[in-house]
């Protein structure tokens, strides 16, 4: 029925436990996984008039640590889908709403199925935080199975 499924990792616990269970689902099915990372993009620290005013060495700072943060929880997804005995790829880009992203790269990589955490808010710290399970959920035309 499947045959890719991304799985949007974000390092918390929610998303670890999402890993192991894709990892389960996709050795039962025969499926392929691709881990998928959103890197925040950076924003300058001050706007100025009509110009937005950065410091070049923060820049390169922000994105250097952003890039080894997404290769580090990727090596990790990856080594739980190794452990597991299954197949994956790994994906990371830099996106301003995390939930865009997401549906981004599971249109571009051909997903058949999202397969993501839900961090479990409820009540008033759904409202103020928001979630991105259900932004993907809402924008999305991709089936998502949401683990718990």
């Amino acid at each position: 029925m499947f045959k890719k499924i991304l799985v949007p990792i974000d390092g918390g616990e929610p998303s670890n436990a999402a890993i192991r269970a894709a990892c389960a689902f996709a050795r039962e099915t025969g499926v392929r996984l691709i881990f998928y990372y959103a890197k925040p993009g950076y924003c300058p620290a001050y706007v100025s008039g009509e110009m937005v005013m950065g410091d070049f060495g923060i820049d390169q700072a922000f994105t250097s640590a952003m890039d080894k943060q997404a290769k580090a929880l990727l090596a990790k997804a990856a080594e739980t889908a190794s452990e597991a005995g299954v197949a994956c790829e790994t994906l990371s880009t830099e996106c301003d709403a995390p939930y865009e992203g997401i549906i981004a790269a599971a249109e571009d990589q051909a997903c058949d199925l999202i397969f993501m955490a839900s961090h479990g808010r409820r009540g008033v710290s759904a409202l103020l935080l928001g979630s991105e399970t259900q932004r993907v959920l809402t924008h999305g035309k991709i089936p998502v199975l949401i683990y718990r």
